[in-house]
């Protein structure tokens, strides 16, 4: 049996006057959607996003990895048609969508993470000591890092980063990168918007998550991202799962909202 505990929080941070990051985390959908900066309607896209999401798999769902890359095209169509031209010209409205899925493959005995990604959110595995990024961010930036054209200190100042090269929205078909994990003993991830990972380094967050665990861990993570400067709206949810303990399977969600290797990889990026 696998229990599943959930630490969520989303902060509008210390700047922006509008939180364009959506979240959701119901058993089996854990993901973060962060609306595209400077583009019309991004926290509707970021919300599209995680309702098509919502709507496709009920508690308790085990889809497929196919049906899940399936919802993830319907999310895209429907943050598509959010886009529209008004007085200013074309408004495109666009959005990142990344987190973790529990799902059972097709003849498989046990249930399985998914993890996906389209866009510079982020999820993280964290094992007690090593904090592992998960996903490959799609910008600018990450495309100059794999060519050796800047090291990692240029690119956290780099003109560009703010800018992503796939999106929910942009386009009518989306490419999502995709991880089969297995769902075994105890596991720890972190799924994030750039907004926390613009602010702390990978070692300040692995130095909270040791410190801090359950309930508080998305607390912990946020507040430390807006005092550090909150320059992006937060998001954060924290997943802790035990598989082979007594417990019933059951997904305990702390909403604090304001308003193990590989068994397949299929990360196009490598």
């Amino acid at each position: 049996m696998t229990s599943v505990d959930v630490s969520v929080r989303t902060d509008v941070g210390a700047v922006r006057q509008v939180n364009e990051d959506s979240l959701l985390a119901a058993d089996p959908v854990f993901v973060v959607a962060d609306g595209m900066g400077g583009h019309a309607r991004g926290d509707a896209a970021s919300r599209t996003a995680v309702e098509t999401l919502a709507g496709a798999f009920g508690a308790g769902a085990r889809p497929t990895p196919d049906e899940v890359i399936a919802a993830i095209d319907e999310a895209n169509a429907a943050v598509r048609a959010l886009s529209g031209a008004d007085e200013s010209g074309v408004a495109v409205a666009g959005t990142t969508l990344t987190g973790v899925l529990r799902v059972r493959e097709p003849g498989a005995d046990a249930d399985s993470w998914m993890v996906v990604n389209v866009g510079d959110s982020r999820v993280y595995q964290w094992d007690g000591r090593v904090l592992d990024q998960l996903t490959v961010d799609h910008s600018a930036v990450q495309e100059l890092l794999d060519a050796g054209l800047i090291t990692v200190s240029e690119a956290a100042v780099h003109p560009e980063r703010n800018v992503i090269t796939r999106a929910l929205g942009a386009e009518d078909l989306v490419d999502t990168d995709t991880l089969i994990l297995p769902i075994a003993g105890h596991q720890t991830f972190l799924i994030c918007s750039d907004g926390l990972t613009k602010e702390l380094s990978d070692d300040q967050i692995a130095r909270i998550l040791a410190e801090v665990r359950g309930a508080h861990a998305a607390d912990a993570l946020v507040d430390a991202a807006v005092e550090a400067g909150g320059r992006d709206n937060v998001t954060v949810v924290v997943i802790e799962s035990l598989t082979g303990g007594a417990e019933t399977a059951s997904a305990d969600t702390r909403d604090r909202d304001e308003g193990s290797g590989p068994a397949e990889e299929t990360r196009p990026r490598g």
